[in-house]
């Protein structure tokens, strides 16, 4: 009887364990996103010379929080765009390039997971992504660039992460839309798939080798798909995840724009998307919570999604100890004395009219590009140096982006067609002398020190507003698109002709299509660009800037004055108007 008892509860114990082993286990995995750092690694503006919200020393201080929370199951991911914005990574790209790449021994340090690239980093060309690349101990994404030699993606097109018991693939992809806004030999070898011709390709192979639980999409493209250059879909993160099946997550990026919301997925899921904007001011935060069984299948799954500000947390010691070095460089690098304004130089002014901080860009690229004609706008929203000594930070201000410079072959009237399109972008069609001079988006209210106050922003970007030098020209603002700019005639006064080619300066920003004003604008097909260029310079503008005000040693900035606004009665009063809106002050005179 005794035996039979004992064999009873020992049956029953295996049951019970037969029972415990099957029970269902829940596993919550935290994904953290940053996207579009643009350089942004310490809690210091290098370029204005002052401390700064943001960087990835505060986001060190929340994936620190996290991982106390999550342990490993934390994955850390960079969506790209982060080799381009502050000196920090310009310095690295370009002048110290014997030491590790500061970008990457940042990420390594921080554990990041993965990367992907962004059109600015390659924007920086081969050799500097490549070896940033060859820096970071973790696979840098790419599924859609792809090498014209032999076929096969340049960067790994995903990543398979394992995370207590859970399969987690990440897919990383970048907009197509390279060749619109970057020179060839930037990228020589390669070439850019559509977005979602990539994944369909890709999908079907991650889900039959790879077998995951999750799908992640790291997209450094932004929600709102546009057509560039006639042919490439830029922006089109959301078309993907709506129309390719498989994904549970998609990470985007690139249009600086926040987000955090769920669409219908190509069958019927709900699929998260998240972009935390630009300068790693915030991360995004999403949270996987899956119910595995006793076989080790997940047989639930719940995703949530938010965005987390990270620029009010303290920065991270270790990480501001680690790299303090190399911020000494820097600081060292930008503190670097060029030479000496006679006065104070801004991009307000170039909303309004001529400007001596555009026209001083016109001067440069006139001599450099031995051009007849420039055309340039100011690709920073409100920049400003002050009068006397300039330093090397402050190039950064007069010239955002690493753009080369092209002398392009343009007729006349390609010239104006160019420029009425710029001005359709920039300017407001006047019908009285109330309206707006600017074309503005609608005033909205928010609240500062002082109280609430309206401020106005434009409804284009404002480095899209080309002026030009080299002619005189006047811009008529009650007329429609295609009638605003009147050509008078070349700078020294001999006439302008419609049919003549020109030698145009412009960046290769604008030469690549960059904006659309030469495509769309001029009406020049988007493979004819290339065919037009005469002569390229083989170092960005920044450079030759700061050559130029070394070599003059005082640089007096003063306004070109080769083109106005049209009726000066109307447009006067209407400028110091929006000038108020746009920057909540009385406009200078």
């Amino acid at each position: 009887m005794n035996r039979l008892r004992w064999v009873g509860i020992l049956c029953l114990c295996l049951c019970l364990c037969r029972c415990v082993l099957a029970q269902d286990r829940v596993v919550r995995l935290k994904l953290i996103e940053t996207s579009d750092v643009h350089g942004n690694f310490y809690p210091y503006d290098f370029i204005r010379q002052e401390p700064a919200a943001g960087s990835l020393a505060r986001v060190q201080t929340f994936v620190r929080q996290e991982r106390e929370k999550y342990g490993e199951n934390v994955i850390l991911l960079d969506n790209g765009d982060i080799l381009q914005g502050q000196p920090s990574a310009y310095y690295y790209n370009y002048i110290d390039t014997v030491s590790p790449h500061l970008t990457a021994e940042m990420l390594n340090f921080m554990g990041y997971d993965a990367g992907n690239m962004g059109n600015h980093d390659i924007e920086t060309g081969r050799g500097v992504f490549d070896r940033w690349m060859e820096d970071c101990r973790f696979p840098v994404l790419g599924a859609n660039i792809v090498e014209t030699g032999t076929g096969r993606t340049h960067c790994p097109p995903y990543v398979v992460l394992e995370r207590d018991g859970v399969k987690v693939v990440v897919l990383g992809m970048v907009t197509p839309a390279i060749p619109v806004w970057l020179s060839e030999n930037l990228w020589p070898g390669l070439r850019f798939e559509d977005m979602e011709k990539a994944a369909r390709e890709w999908m079907p192979v991650i889900r039959e080798r790879e077998q995951p639980d999750v799908v992640v999409g790291l997209f450094h493209a932004g929600r709102k798909a546009v057509t560039m250059g006639g042919r490439y879909r830029d922006n089109a993160s959301v078309e993907v995840v709506q129309r390719v099946p498989g994904f549970d997550v998609a990470l985007i990026g690139h249009d600086h724009a926040k987000a955090c919301f769920k669409v219908a997925g190509a069958e019927g899921d709900s699929v998260l998307v998240v972009n935390p904007a630009n300068g790693a001011m915030m991360v995004g935060d999403v949270e996987l919570t899956l119910t595995l069984n006793g076989d080790g299948e997940v047989v639930a799954k719940q995703v949530e999604g938010k965005l987390s500000r990270v620029d009010a947390l303290e920065p991270d010691a270790e990480f501001m100890a680690r790299f303090a070095g190399q911020y000494d460089s820097v600081r060292a690098f930008v503190s670097k004395r060029i030479g000496r304004l006679t006065q104070t130089i801004s991009t307000r002014p170039a909303y309004f009219g001529p400007s001596a901080f555009v026209d001083l860009i016109h001067r440069l690229q006139l001599e450099i590009g031995q051009a007849e004609i420039s055309l340039a706008a100011p690709l920073s929203f409100d920049a400003r140096i002050e009068a006397g000594d300039v330093f090397v930070s402050d190039m950064f201000s007069l010239y955002k982006y690493e753009n080369m410079l092209y002398t392009m072959s343009l007729t006349g009237g390609e010239v104006r067609r160019a420029l009425e399109m710029s001005y359709a972008l920039w300017t407001n069609r006047m019908q009285s002398a109330d309206d707006h001079l600017l074309l503005l988006r609608e005033a909205k209210g928010r609240e500062e020190a002082g109280g609430a106050e309206e401020r106005a922003f434009f409804r284009n970007p404002s480095f899209n507003f080309d002026s030009a030098a080299g002619i005189i020209y006047t811009v008529d603002v009650t007329q429609p698109e295609g009638q605003k700019v009147r050509i008078i005639s070349m700078a020294d006064g001999t006439p302008f002709d419609e049919e003549k080619r020109y030698r145009v300066a412009v960046n290769s920003y604008r030469g690549n299509g960059g904006g659309e004003l030469l495509t769309r604008g001029a009406g020049i097909p988007q493979e004819e660009l290339k065919e037009r260029i005469l002569f390229s310079t083989d170092k960005d503008l920044r450079y030759y800037l700061m050559r130029y005000i070394e070599r003059q040693g005082v640089v007096e900035p003063r306004s070109l004055e080769q083109w106005r606004f049209l009726p000066e009665a109307w447009t006067r009063q209407a400028a110091e108007r929006d000038y108020f809106l746009l920057f909540g002050t009385e406009m200078p005179h």
